[in-house]
């Protein structure tokens, strides 16, 4: 099983903001949603759009070059339910938050 590994210190992201994490070599964005974070890849299946750029509502970024809409805290694409990126398990250990990926 891999390991949690330390991407960013709680401050670095505010709520509702978002950045581009690397672990273990893959980009992975960190997503502050109402106090929690949560991590996905950072790559739109569509044509690689870097997710933690696009605009963050209700728990949904949208992509910044086409529009594809991604649930943040499980990683679905809204417009076809049956797909969707990579979901990684985050916590915060005392001012750190920390991503395992489970791929």
């Amino acid at each position: 099983m891999r390991e949690f590994v330390t991407v960013a210190r709680v401050a670095d992201i505010p709520p509702g903001q978002a950045r581009q994490v690397t672990v273990d070599d893959r980009w992975v964005g960190l997503f502050n949603v109402d106090g929690e974070f949560h991590a996905v890849d950072n790559l739109c299946l569509h044509r690689g759009g870097p997710l933690c750029e696009g605009v963050v509502r209700n728990g949904i970024v949208t992509c910044p070059w086409h529009g594809w809409q991604f649930e943040i805290r499980t990683g679905v694409l809204v417009q076809d339910p049956v797909v969707g990126v990579t979901k990684h398990e985050t916590r915060v250990v005392r001012d750190d938050v920390q991503v395992r990926l489970t791929d």
